[in-house]
């Protein structure tokens, strides 16, 4: 209902609007080009005021071919702006993305804002490994790598490895 309301409002307007213009035109077309009255002007008259008329003709022509210069010009500058906005947008490199270490308070600050107030600390879930533990189970052997490494060194270290190959698995 209130839609066919205002279209019906709008359309009331348009139509005044449409009477108005019409209204502006002859009020111009009336000052400008008053009508003309040739009744009891002689010939000599008569070719003056065609001579008049004529040069108001030629100074509203060029009035004319300037304003569609101007226009012209404007709709070449408009469509070249345009190519070069297209250009630039076409041109436009994406930046490389460099990886940014974010901590997960961080995170959550920047998601909540100011509501995140408990930290979150990560490590206070994981499990807790002695360090003595670890240093039980390695084998003895292999606490010294430097004299694997200079037993195994040159050809007697991959005669060595080639002669245990033959033999078999020691047991």
């Amino acid at each position: 209902y209130l839609d066919s309301l205002m279209v019906a409002k709008a359309k009331e307007e348009l139509e005044q609007e449409i009477l108005v213009k019409e209204k502006e035109k002859h009020k111009y077309l009336a000052e400008r080009a008053p009508p003309l009255n040739t009744s009891g002007l002689s010939l000599g008259q008569l070719q003056d005021l065609c001579r008049e008329l004529h040069a108001k003709i030629d100074v509203v022509d060029e009035e004319r071919y300037d304003i569609e210069a101007k226009v012209a010009l404007n709709k070449r500058e408009i469509k070249d702006l345009s190519i070069k906005v297209l250009d630039l947008r076409g041109k436009f490199k994406k930046p490389t993305l460099r990886r940014v270490r974010v901590s997960a308070d961080a995170i959550l600050r920047s998601l909540l804002g100011s509501k995140h107030k408990v930290s979150m600390d990560l490590r206070a879930n994981l499990k807790s490994v002695k360090k003595e533990d670890t240093e039980k189970k390695r084998p003895v052997e292999d606490s010294d790598w430097r004299k694997n490494v200079e037993a195994m060194s040159g050809m007697e270290g991959r005669k060595k490895m080639f002669d245990a190959a033959k033999a078999g698995p020691v047991q």
